[in-house]
């Protein structure tokens, strides 16, 4: 722990020498309600990196004729649905709100470290490799002294989101330091200024932040890598064993419900990844893909409010099912390609679309911790150290704003498992 401690005070300080973070105080902190829990609500301004309309807080959608209307009970923070092949945003809630992400951080990080290291590559693993790991993380179970796979390592990153397999993997890429350098610098790349990377397997850390949208570029990024893909929608697999097992390999299987068809949650047909995360400090956090008809429609979503037991699943096949049915008929309220032609001035002022709301009035508030039940966890390549500072000079005023929403969450002790 006082390792991943100490990396994340240098990162810290790299960050304020270019510019990146501040630690001045939130602005405004959120609304108790009247049984007294903080309500979070999200920033006054927000990112429109992809179109105007995703920049403005509360639920964005245009409906055309004919087109279902959005699922009723939806309780996450933030979410996004998207057709992954036309790179278009059919509806959004809070798109660019930067919350913890959890493991589906972990999707940047094999998008980073993936390319760099062949998957027939062996490894024997030492003590130093495993250091610094946060306390409580889950693990896939990668022993000290023996010798693995590449493949298996990332079988168990993408399977059972172990931050054993994350920080191996860290390890034969130059280090946590230098692969937190990496994921960032890929974030930029890819346009996901909302992305703040203190940790390269999304544990709990002050300032690690990701939104909605930026977790949607990164799990369309990498599933155009065969290797990610196939890691990503693999059910069960076999882990080499240690001593407990007498030297036998073991079964891991896959800890996204939705694509297992286990513990009370059907499987999704035609499902084919992403990854899963939780939390104490992020809730539950979620980006799946499904393939139908030559279609791909993919939802993220970020700490549903509802805590009952697979919430976050059920709402996040509710997503699906409605973008499938809308695909084609809806007016798309943005793109997942930072680069691409925004919205007409008619979308961007809201007319003619449903459930449109106005900007919050209320600055960022910190995100209470939360949820009761789930578990979870997600990938990017790119520049280290002086890259990272250059891009920190263009990305800097958006991690900015970002940072500040967020700096009074840096007193927190409790560092919960990923």
């Amino acid at each position: 722990m006082h390792n991943d401690l100490r990396t994340a005070a240098v990162l810290c300080t790299v960050a304020l020498t270019a510019g990146l973070v501040s630690l001045a105080p939130a602005s405004a902190a959120p609304s108790p309600t009247a049984s007294g829990t903080v309500t979070p609500r999200p920033p006054a301004r927000m990112s429109t990196v992809g179109g105007e309309r995703l920049g403005l807080s509360g639920v964005q959608v245009q409906l055309r004729a004919g087109a279902p209307a959005l699922p009723a009970k939806l309780s996450a923070l933030s979410w996004i649905v998207s057709d992954t092949t036309t790179g278009l945003v059919l509806a959004a809630k809070n798109a660019h709100w930067a919350l913890p992400p959890a493991s589906t951080l972990k999707t940047l990080f094999a998008d980073t470290v993936l390319p760099k290291i062949p998957t027939r590559a062996t490894h024997k693993v030492t003590d130093a490799d495993l250091a610094g790991m946060g306390e409580g993380s889950s693990l896939v179970g990668v022993l000290p002294g023996q010798t693995y796979k590449v493949s298996d390592l990332w079988l168990g990153v993408f399977l059972r989101s172990g931050n054993d397999a994350v920080h191996v993997l860290a390890s034969m890429n130059g280090g946590v330091a230098a692969t937190v350098a990496q994921m960032q610098a890929q974030a930029v790349k890819l346009g996901a200024g909302d992305t703040h990377v203190v940790s390269p397997d999304g544990y709990d850390m002050p300032g690690q932040v990701s939104s909605a949208y930026d977790l949607s570029l990164f799990a369309r990024d990498g599933m155009k890598n065969a290797d990610f893909a196939r890691y990503a929608g693999t059910w069960k697999a076999e882990f080499p064993g240690g001593p407990n097992t007498k030297g036998k390999p073991f079964e891991i299987d896959n800890t996204d419900r939705m694509l297992m068809g286990i513990d009370g949650v059907p499987r999704y047909d035609g499902l084919i990844g992403v990854k899963n995360g939780y939390t104490t400090n992020a809730g539950n956090t979620l980006v799946v893909a499904a393939r139908r008809g030559g279609r791909t429609i993919m939802a993220t979503l970020m700490n549903p409010q509802d805590h009952a037991l697979n919430a976050v699943y059920t709402e996040a096949a509710e997503l699906l099912d409605w973008g499938f049915a809308a695909d084609g008929k809806v007016t798309p309220v943005g793109s997942l390609d930072a680069a691409a032609p925004k919205p007409s001035a008619a979308a961007k002022t809201g007319s003619g679309g449903d459930s449109v709301t106005a900007p919050s009035k209320a600055a960022t508030a910190p995100v209470a911790a939360a949820s009761s039940a789930g578990f979870g966890g997600m990938g990017w390549a790119g520049a280290s150290g002086a890259g990272l500072v250059a891009v920190a000079v263009a990305a800097g005023g958006a991690l900015l704003m970002r940072r500040r929403r967020y700096a009074a969450k840096r007193r927190r002790r409790a560092l919960p498992r990923v």
